[in-house]
């Protein structure tokens, strides 16, 4: 992969046959996700965001999500299916709107564009829920934010991290900020019924059944607006379901493939 808008991203390709694409969430980093892609098959390439794993910092110039964007797009050789998590899935359903081009198929795992389910009752408990990790951040103490928001968000206790990647967290947690305007605020105007009603391809959504309750709002929200949408709940699960149930999600990737029926 090329320099990104002047950031090396760190990228690797695995498997063989049908192209895929995924973009793990934020504070992670791909490999994360390398079981699920060799549980669904297919040649998948994975990369670092910027600022995370082993791709260069954000310079802190370039809007964050354009250049995830970005990243996903250029990760693509023609129609592929992208496969997103949480903030790699906003960035994936912001490619297949604005670039059609480059997508057959898109999997939507938690996306979190918290803009979808604005005036629902799940956004205002959302917002309440993230004021403490907004004060922490104002207030300079980025370990206490990053606990807030693994608290919120993370799968386990902050207590039971590593401190090795507890640092790892509170060194990126400015990241969560700086990606935040398109997806709290729908900064680029891709939400919109008449944009999404032109993603023509099949959508999965997968979230967990014991997740923050604004994905479910989200998820509504698009299965509504895309025109082929089929949402999956996974029992047991929460917000990092692609890897605490991963072969669930393994299951229903594969069995939303046309070309396996």
């Amino acid at each position: 992969m090329p320099e990104i808008h002047g950031h090396a991203v760190h990228h690797v390709t695995v498997g063989n046959g049908a192209p895929a694409v995924m973009a793990h969430c934020a504070l992670a980093r791909h490999d994360v996700l390398l079981p699920l892609a060799e549980a669904i098959g297919g040649q998948v390439t994975l990369f670092d965001m910027p600022g995370h794993g082993r791709s260069a910092d954000w310079d802190g110039k370039q809007d964050y999500q354009t250049l995830v964007t970005a990243c996903v797009a250029a990760c693509c050789d023609g129609p592929t299916h992208l496969i997103g998590h949480s903030y790699g899935a906003t960035a994936a359903l912001r490619l297949a709107v604005e670039h059609q081009e480059f997508v057959n198929r898109l999997t939507l795992i938690e996306p979190v564009y918290f803009a979808a389910a604005k005036g629902t009752p799940e956004h205002a408990a959302h917002a309440k829920s993230f004021r403490p990790f907004v004060s922490a951040m104002l207030m300079g103490d980025e370990t206490r934010a990053a606990e807030l928001f693994n608290d919120l968000w993370g799968a386990t206790p902050w207590g039971s991290i590593p401190v090795r990647l507890q640092r790892y967290l509170v060194d990126r947690i400015h990241l969560i900020v700086a990606g935040g305007g398109p997806i709290e605020e729908d900064a680029d105007g891709i939400m919109t019924p008449e944009r999404l009603s032109n993603v023509n391809v099949p959508v999965t959504l997968i979230r967990g059944a014991a997740t923050q309750p604004v994905i479910g709002g989200i998820h509504e929200s698009l299965a509504t607006r895309l025109p082929d949408a089929v949402d999956h709940v996974v029992p047991g699960a929460a917000h990092m379901v692609p890897i605490t149930h991963m072969p669930e999600v393994a299951a229903i990737i594969r069995a939303a493939d046309p070309g396996t029926g």
